[in-house]
Order: C-alpha cells, then structure tokens, then sequence
C-alpha cells in the first residue's frame, strides 16, 4: 500500500458522496474519484496536503468535469458551467439539512426503495465504503459474478429510473430504514472481523460508530436503529482487549475486562434500554443483547452462555442465517458440550469457505478430543486468508493440539 495509503481510504467515503451527489452519476463518481487517487500517488511524494480530502475532491471534480466536457462534445452538447464551491456561510446553512452528513446521506439515496432490497445495501457498501466486490460477495455468501452483476444491475437502475440524488422527505425514511442498517451492519461486521484493525476495512469500525449514533439522533423512536447503535457500543467497547501482547487475537471469553471502554457500555446500555422501551423486537436488539450479555461478565465474573444460546434461538427463528446457526453452535458447545456443539453445527451447509465457520469447527473438535478434524478444520481456515491478529491465534491453536 502507498505510504499515504490510510489517507485517501479515510477521505474516500466523503468525497464519493459528495462527486454522486453534484454528479448525479455513482460511475462517474467513482471513475473520477480514481483517478484523482492516482493523481494523489504522483503529487505527494513526501507529504499528503493539510486536507487530503479537499486536494482529491477538487482533481476528481475537475476530471468528472474533463470528462463530461469530452461526452458532451462528443454529442455537440453545451455543459453548462460548473457551479462554484461552497462558501462557508453556504456550508454552515447546509449543516442544517435534516441528514447532516454527506456519507449518510448517500446511504439514503443509494437505498432507494425504486432498487431490489437485496441490492440497496450491496450497492451502498460499493459506492459509499469502497467494498471490493470479492469481498462485497463474501460479505453476502454469494458467489463474486452474481455479485458484480447485482451491483451493475443496481447502477443501471438508478440511471434508468431517474432515481434523485437527494436526500427523501423525513417521512420517507421508514422505508429506506431496513436497508441503511442493514448496510451499516454489514459494514461492521467487516470491521469486527479484524481484531488488529490492519487491513482495508479498518475504518470502518469508527465510522459506523458514528454513523450509527447520528442515525439514532435522527430516528429516536426506531427500535431497530437504536438496537444497532447499542450492539456496535457493546461491541467497540471491548476491542482494546482484544489483542494479547503478541498481536494474537484474545476471544471473549478470555479478554481482560479492566480493558474494555466502560463508557462505551453504558451508552450501549442506554440505547438498549430506550429500545426496549418502545416494544418493538427486532433481530439488531437480539444481537445487542448478546452482546450486552457478553459485557455483563464485567459485573459477574462470569459469561451466561445459556443466556445467549437461548437469544440466539429466537434470532435464528426471526431472521435465519448461517452465520447466526455458527455462533448458535458455539453457544451449545459452551452450555451443553462440544459433542451438543458440533451436532448443531453440522446443520450448517456450503460454509467451508467461511472462516468463523471453520474457526468454530476447529474449537469444538479440539474440545471434543477430536484432534484430526480439529487439525484439518484449522487448515481450512488458515487457508482462507485471515487477518493478521486472526492468524495468529488460530496458529496458536493449532499448535496446542
């Protein structure tokens, strides 16, 4: 990666929103949004500039403008001129838009109820986060074309159907809502999956920290955005321990509670609680409970993974997934047995190429004395490419055996 590589990824959300925004064109936006990152690699040989997000939003929009100018010469149109940038009176004005963030915004628009609901968050996670497709589709358990094609389709729909650039009406919120979380969860969950925060998804764990308490600002009275809210606090709350001296991920259960972010579990707990308050269940509240559930043994000493596998019952009730049927597993084997654990896990099919599946296969087979699957599973899964601090530990475990 280019030594200002970190840079231009956390530059790179906002910039994109704001050139789909003016341009009215996510392609255009991207391409030129590209090669303003190439123009970047040239013109900052030792130093990025004060604002590396305003030096690459003016090369992209000069070359978005470059480019429209050449099409509509091409066509013997006239473009009209480019509109000036804001003053910074027009700027504060804007702050007071009902959605005052220019990524969130773009998750709106992108969630366009006009797009199918299983495209709305793929294609928001493209175009807002910079999602490699590959892993857009692992993201999805789906394979990488039927991906690509589910995007490309997205695209063209927007184009074709006229789908505005701006941000709905308050009380068109409610049906973009579901989507939006779902792109948020989605989003963080790439993040959650690297304990070091060392890879491209890095990012992604304060942004949607963010994001997910400004978008429970905005919807106060969403159960379903404040149980998001709350799940990520629980959550972030507990990443300072989950590294151990080495750079080895620690999980849960083994993590040192005087590290985790106190403030960050109370907030989660307040979110939870004026959720709860609304009476109106959802599987984000479910999952933040877990969660919650994890960060009570800072008071009890202890973990009630009876607790958890029975939420995780109702999850797997209320929204089935394969991913809820591992964690489900995982819970059985810490209530009931390894044996009851890996029973539950062979429910679970066509997820050989998933890594928390193999992790957890690995584990109860250790547990279970079974050392030959346990060994195979963690190949498995050390061939799927983990991530740095995700690596480590599994090498670990491997070794144990």
């Amino acid at each position: 990666m280019h030594r200002f590589g970190a840079a231009i990824a956390e530059a790179r959300p906002r910039v994109v929103a704001a050139l789909a925004a003016r341009l009215r064109d996510l392609d255009l936006a991207e391409d030129a949004f590209s090669g303003a990152c190439a123009a970047a690699l040239v013109a900052w040989p030792n130093q990025p500039p004060r604002d590396p997000g305003a030096w690459l939003w003016r090369a992209a929009l000069r070359r978005a403008i470059d480019a429209k100018r050449r099409a509509a010469t091409r066509s013997r149109a006239v473009l009209d001129a480019p509109e000036p940038l804001p003053t910074p009176e027009e700027a504060l004005m804007a702050a007071d838009q009902p959605i005052p963030d220019e990524r969130l915004k773009l998750i709106f628009v992108c969630c366009h109820p006009a797009l199918a609901p299983d495209s709305r968050a793929a294609l928001t996670l493209k175009v807002v986060c910079g999602l490699a497709t590959d892993r857009l589709a692992r993201a999805f358990f789906m394979a990488e074309p039927a991906m690509l094609q589910r995007i490309t389709r997205a695209k063209k729909k927007i184009a074709g159907a006229g789908v505005p650039f701006e941000v709905p009406a308050r009380d068109a919120w409610p049906e973009r809502v579901e989507a939006v979380l779902t792109t948020l969860e989605v989003a963080y969950a790439q993040a959650y999956e690297d304990a070091a925060l060392a890879g491209e998804t890095a990012g992604f764990a304060a942004e949607v920290l963010r994001l997910s308490g400004l978008l429970a600002e905005l919807m106060p009275d969403e159960p379903e955005v404040l149980g998001l809210a709350a799940l990520v606090r629980f959550a972030e709350a507990r990443r300072p321990a989950r590294l151990d001296a080495f750079g080895a991920m620690v999980p849960p259960p083994e993590q040192d509670i005087a590290l985790w972010t106190r403030s960050l579990v109370a907030d989660g707990a307040r979110l939870l609680d004026r959720a709860a308050a609304l009476r109106r269940s959802g599987p984000r509240q479910i999952l933040a409970t877990i969660h919650a559930t994890h960060c009570g043994r800072a008071e009890t000493g202890r973990t009630d993974w009876a607790i958890i596998a029975a939420l995780y019952d109702v999850l797997a009730d209320i929204r089935p997934h394969a991913a809820t049927v591992v964690n489900r597993a995982v819970a059985i084997g810490e209530t009931r047995g390894a044996d009851a654990g890996l029973a539950a896990l062979a429910a679970v099919q066509g997820m050989d190429d998933w890594l928390p599946y193999q992790a957890a296969r690995a584990a109860l087979s250790a547990r279970a004395g079974r050392r030959d699957d346990a060994r195979a599973a963690y190949d498995a899964a050390l061939a799927l490419r983990p991530a740095p601090a995700e690596r480590l530990y599994l090498e670990a475990r491997r070794r144990s055996l």
